[in-house]
């Protein structure tokens, strides 16, 4: 029985050693300049840098709608393409971006219209969804509403 074991061992172990190829020797020259190249491209993000990242529209009447545009640069190594943009709330309304790649240097711009509601002080995050290396930037529209003059408000009545 203990030569049949020790059999085995010896052919296990044979059979383990034959088959071990010296790994270094697959390594080929190519596929290394390959795999850097490739890395290289990886590391390469589109940059979106935006002319201003906020806009106030100052004082505006209650439920008057305004606009602005904001307009960036693709200031990268790769190509820019804006998948999205949200606001954070109905009453924001961004509009009118490319859905096209934005080669490097190459500039765009989008619209954003707010339609005046609210109260007073009021601030609205526009979110740009993009394949830039954070994935997400943001910017934002700011403006103070003004009461509606016309609507009827709940004051006492004069006795």
């Amino acid at each position: 029985m203990k030569k049949i074991i020790l059999g085995l061992a010896a052919f296990a172990m044979l059979a383990f050693t034959s088959c071990k190829d010296n790994a270094a020797k697959k390594i080929d020259e190519s596929n290394i300049a390959a795999a850097a190249e490739r890395d290289a491209v990886a590391s390469k993000f589109p940059v979106i840098e935006f002319e201003k990242t906020e806009h106030d529209f100052g004082e505006i009447e209650s439920r008057t709608a305004v606009e602005t545009v904001f307009k960036y640069k693709n200031a990268g190594d790769a190509p820019l393409v804006i998948t999205d943009i949200k606001s954070s709330c109905g009453c924001t309304v961004p509009q009118n971006w490319s859905r096209e790649p934005l080669a490097p240097g190459a500039e765009g711009e989008f619209t954003v219209k707010f339609n005046g509601s609210g109260s007073n002080k009021v601030t609205k995050t526009i979110t740009v969804s993009a394949n830039t290396e954070k994935g997400k930037e943001t910017v934002k529209i700011m403006a103070f509403v003004k009461p509606d003059p016309n609507k009827v408000t709940n004051a006492p009545a004069a006795h």
